[in-house]
């Protein structure tokens, strides 16, 4: 009888460790520190910002030790008609596939097919042998080059480090060199594969030499086409059977599915006098329409191209707060997180912060100046959406509003102050 209460003892305990890797709705705030009335201040200022038109919507999940504390969304899916935001609708995530491509990289590296400071040429040939961009000419859009003094890293490209730059909303040289090639920022979805482009990519200039500083740029585009060369999977698939299954996020897509479409927001842009207006074309300086996520591709860019929800990008930030493991599914390892989140860029200036494997991450001297924790690590989209995961703290939050234009983005440090005034433990 003995022997049967340990085990059964053993066995609920194993129970309640598996359950506590999935996000839960706690029963209430205060069973994990947080307060449920100065959670009612986040409803009063969100709404005074749709009220003042500063937006027209926006949905926010906020998870503490595993537990929704906050899942709403306040505001207009469209003005016109007045329908509501619904906290399920899918957003254009853009930049926020970034950290998705960059697990995607790790769980490869886990399974020993590939090494952090590989050259990229290893797996890309296009990338050997690679110049600098010396001296540009915007008359005419020529340029001379020098020789790069190294080849890039896989390394270099998770931490934007590599010199490579971004196309439409780069630099004047980037846009220029790149347009000529017809190298895309991942949202249109020409008839070229994936590695034709990426590998046309690899035969034009840095923008400077690898590792000498950080430039936001399409590193990780690279990083999805190196993942569909070693896997032997599109990015798609590979998501699919990689990530989002085993997590159970079920709303995140490339190609969205058409019994979803009508759960796609609507992408507002602020016109010059405030006003706030449907965007229709041309997004993002690209040919791209806010309709290109019901569009049927095989272009699939790892820096730009998913659509989710709050929760399902909540689910895959718990994730990495619980160390890899969701679902009773270990994902990635402990020390895999570890290096993500780690300082990856040493003391290449980056302001107050640091950057990791794929994430933005507080430093000490970047909490003095915020409520985050140091080592939250973050990110966002240009489409207005935002995230943070703070270990110590052990909390996600997700602000997600889609907006092109708006001048009013400190809403989302507001957004953020808000949910660290709400911890009471």
């Amino acid at each position: 009888m003995k022997k049967i209460l340990i085990v059964t003892g053993i066995l609920f305990l194993h129970t309640i460790c598996l359950q506590s890797q999935t996000v839960s709705i706690a029963q209430s705030p205060e069973q994990v520190g947080i307060s449920s009335k100065k959670l009612q201040k986040i409803d009063k200022e969100m709404s005074a910002w749709v009220d003042k038109g500063w937006m027209n919507g926006g949905a926010a999940l906020i998870i503490r030790n595993g537990k929704i504390v906050y899942h709403k969304a306040l505001g207009y899916n469209d003005l016109d008609t007045k329908a509501l935001l619904k906290k399920d609708d899918i957003f254009r995530i853009a930049s926020q596939t970034k950290a998705i491509t960059s697990v995607a990289i790790m769980l490869l590296y886990e399974d020993g097919k590939l090494l952090l400071d590989d050259p990229v040429s290893k797996y890309i040939p296009s990338f050997k042998k690679q110049t600098v961009l010396d001296k540009f000419n915007e008359a005419d859009t020529t340029y001379t080059t020098v020789p790069a003094v190294k080849e890039i890293t896989i390394r270099e490209l998770l931490t934007h480090t590599s010199g490579l730059g971004y196309a439409t909303i780069g630099s004047k040289e980037a846009n220029s060199i790149y347009a000529k090639n017809k190298i895309s920022s991942g949202l249109e979805q020409g008839n070229t594969s994936l590695l034709d482009a990426i590998s046309r990519l690899g035969t034009l200039p840095l923008m400077h030499q690898p590792g000498a500083k950080f430039t936001y740029g399409l590193n990780t585009d690279v990083l999805g086409c190196l993942v569909e060369v070693i896997s032997g999977m599109n990015l798609e698939q590979f998501f699919k059977t990689r990530i989002f299954e085993p997590l159970g996020m079920k709303d995140t897509h490339f190609n969205l599915p058409s019994e979803k479409t009508s759960r796609l927001v609507n992408l507002y842009l602020e016109e010059k006098d405030g006003s706030l207006h449907k965007a229709t074309s041309g997004i993002l300086n690209t040919t791209a329409g806010p309709e290109y996520p019901t569009l049927q591709h095989s272009y699939f860019s790892g820096g730009a191209g998913l659509s989710s929800t709050v929760l399902d990008y909540g689910i895959f930030l718990q994730m990495l707060l619980n160390n890899g493991k969701y679902n009773g599914n270990q994902l990635l390892s402990r020390n895999a997180v570890r290096l993500m989140t780690s300082n990856q860029i040493g003391d290449i200036n980056l302001g107050a912060d640091k950057f990791g494997l794929g994430f933005q991450v507080i430093s000490e001297k970047g909490a003095a100046r915020t409520m985050a924790q140091e080592g939250t690590f973050s990110w966002g989209g240009a489409f207005a959406t935002s995230y943070w995961a703070d270990p110590k703290e052990k909390m996600v939050l997700v602000f997600y509003r889609q907006l092109l234009g708006g001048t009013h983005g400190d809403v989302v440090e507001k957004f953020r102050a808000l949910a660290y005034q709400s911890i009471i433990d």
